[in-house]
């Protein structure tokens, strides 16, 4: 980006080295800062530019890779396209000549003219290499600041509602149409606050739903930083219900269910309530293990009337085997952000048994949302977030 697109060891090339340096230094702040607790204005003056650079430097990277492909080519056709115009060559006695050592190519291989003589291709032009590079770092550039531009763009207009239609065997036909809001990784933290809070609850209520299933990672950050961020969830006009995502567990999980339970959702801890049409559970994320919360199946679901269905708020796919194995028709679930930003997706896709959708495994389904934000950068490529609006269909109807 630097190095290539300067005449030397100059100023461009040390403001190079700040940009990228400083940038790093700034990414690696705001992730400590995150992480250890430091003092909620501190970590919302480094997340900006250091979660910003660090999407930033994934697609500058990517253009670099890029342009060593293009590059070459793109000097070879400069090169083709300026030979017919540059004939200016050495002539030199055809006898001068030495032999060469193996067979050259079309273009490398000399020429005789009638005169006696015979031309030497000029040397490469070093202004033509440089304009290459010039034409290369800043196409490179635009792009990843354009693509971080517009997936940063996309997170903070809010999420999309999305609809999918979930048949199940056992739902009865009066609950045929039954709606539930599914909700996930919203990530209120030091880039995403009150204001982005208001517009998913906003987005929520306008679909109008039965219920709302809130399923994890809803902060980064504890109650004392973030209580008044959360604080628009206590406008979700349609009976709300939660169960904890592994960030919760990095910034106090049992003050979280606290916060959610006073904001008017009900915390579903390895429980299950018994809805008019259908048993609706929650079990712990995995990360409360460490805790000595984490989730409990039995506990949960070990005593219920297994003619019912039953829908399951988990937090992470990977839990869908332990659903399989107790007879949950419907496990809703989050944590993939779908890769967020793309190549992500093919890491996600080998941590997850279902990145983003609708799947089937055995008598159970499971569904995996975007979720509504972002962690990290406050960005999304390839991987736009939403809040989908699951309903359910009686195969009885």
């Amino acid at each position: 980006m630097f190095r290539d697109t300067t005449r030397g060891p100059g100023v461009m090339r040390r403001v190079g080295v700040a940009v990228v340096a400083g940038g790093w230094l700034l990414a690696i702040g705001a992730l400590v800062a995150e992480r250890s607790g430091a003092p909620f204005w501190l970590q919302q003056t480094l997340a900006w530019p250091g979660f910003l650079w660090l999407a930033l430097s994934i697609y500058l990277l990517l253009a670099v890779v890029a342009g060593e492909v293009v590059r070459p080519l793109l000097r070879r056709l400069l090169e083709r396209r300026a030979r017919p115009a540059a004939d200016v060559r050495e002539p030199v006695p055809a006898g001068a000549l030495p032999a060469p050592a193996e067979e050259p190519t079309p273009e490398e291989a000399p020429t005789t003219a009638s005169s006696g003589t015979a031309e030497r291709p000029a040397p490469p032009d070093p202004s033509r290499r440089l304009f290459v590079s010039r034409v290369v770092a800043g196409a490179g550039a635009a792009m990843a600041v354009g693509t971080v531009g517009y997936g940063t763009y996309g997170v903070l207009r809010g999420p999309r509602v999305k609809r999918v239609t979930v048949p199940l065997a056992k739902l009865p036909r009066g609950a045929h149409g039954y709606r539930i809001a599914v909700v996930s990784d919203i990530h209120l933290g030091p880039t995403l606050g009150r204001g982005f809070a208001q517009r998913v609850v906003d987005t929520i209520n306008g679909t109008q739903p039965d219920i709302v299933a809130v399923v994890g990672d809803l902060v980064d950050g504890s109650v004392k930083d973030l209580g008044p961020a959360a604080a628009p969830l206590s406008q979700l006009k349609a009976p709300a219900y939660f169960v904890t995502g592994n960030h919760e567990y990095f910034s106090g999980a049992e003050q979280w269910v606290e916060e959610v339970r006073r904001l008017g959702l009900l915390p579903l801890e390895n429980a299950r309530t018994e809805l008019p049409w259908f048993d609706l559970a929650g079990v712990n994320d995995i990360a409360g293990e460490s805790e000595g919360q984490g989730p409990d199946f039995t506990k949960a679901l070990g005593d219920r009337d297994t003619t019912r269905a039953c829908v399951l708020l988990a937090h992470q796919p990977v839990q869908i085997h332990d659903a399989v194995d107790h007879g949950v028709d419907l496990q809703l679930s989050g944590h993939t952000h779908g890769g967020q930003l793309w190549p992500g997706n093919f890491v996600a896709e080998a941590a997850n048994p279902t990145v983003a959708g609708l799947e089937r495994y055995g008598d159970t389904q499971l569904y995996v949302s975007r979720g509504a934000g972002a962690w990290g950068p406050p960005t999304r490529v390839g991987a736009p977030s939403d809040i989908t609006v699951i309903e359910l269909a009686s195969t009885r109807a």
